[in-house]
């Protein structure tokens, strides 16, 4: 697979605390240089970084980073400001402990209420997979789809090939599958992208393009 294939389908990130506006000012020249998909930010540079793109990349925030126990009211409306301030695609932490607690009905409205927050922008749902039973993944493979999420995202610090194949077996056609978490090498996210992977979260793929030269 080309090089530029596999970055045209990463979502450039730093999601660093201590990320400071130099820092995400060069994630966003290095994304447009090398047609990244979108850069994936802190939502408090979301609007500085959109302005300064000027339309010409997309801009993803996270929603409930990185723990996902937000209530679902705080949840709304960090998206809503997301958008507001020129957000292209939100990444939302689902409750994991709804999850482990079986309460669907909660975990179905969250998902819900953001999504309509969105707007139309695509919404990315992040279920934490290193932290669930592989029927906790169906499950919500299943509940992700019924709402009407983009993309099921696999974690925020670490993705493994083997549930990219269980989660891309369990959703349907419509919804899309984020790896997000350890991919370091370009081999890696072609090996993602070829399990069934249609966006990479990753930190290190553009410095490797730019070691090939």
């Amino acid at each position: 697979m080309e090089t530029a294939t596999i970055l045209s389908h990463v979502d450039h990130t730093l999601l660093k605390p201590e990320a400071t506006w130099d820092q995400i000012k060069t994630l966003c020249d290095e994304a447009m240089e090398f047609g990244c998909a979108t850069v994936c930010i802190p939502p408090s540079y979301v609007k500085r970084a959109a302005e300064y793109v000027q339309g010409n990349l997309k801009i993803c925030t996270v929603i409930g980073f990185p723990n996902g126990y937000n209530t679902m009211a705080a949840k709304i409306f960090e998206t809503k400001d997301a958008v507001e301030n020129g957000a292209s695609e939100i990444d939302m932490v689902i409750n994991l402990g709804w999850v482990k607690d079986r309460n669907w009905k909660d975990l179905a409205q969250e998902i819900a209420g953001v999504k309509a927050a969105c707007l139309g922008r695509p919404l990315k749902v992040i279920i934490e997979t290193c932290l669930l039973s592989d029927m906790e993944k169906i499950k919500l493979c299943q509940l992700v789809a019924k709402e009407g999420a983009d993309y099921l995202k696999t974690s925020t610090g670490g993705a493994t090939r083997e549930d990219v194949a269980l989660l891309r077996e369990n959703l349907p056609k419509q919804v899309k599958l984020k790896a997000s978490g350890g991919i370091r090498t370009l081999a890696d996210g072609e090996a993602y992208l070829a399990l069934g992977a249609d966006r990479l979260g990753a930190s290190a793929l553009v410095g490797e393009a730019r070691k090939q030269g």
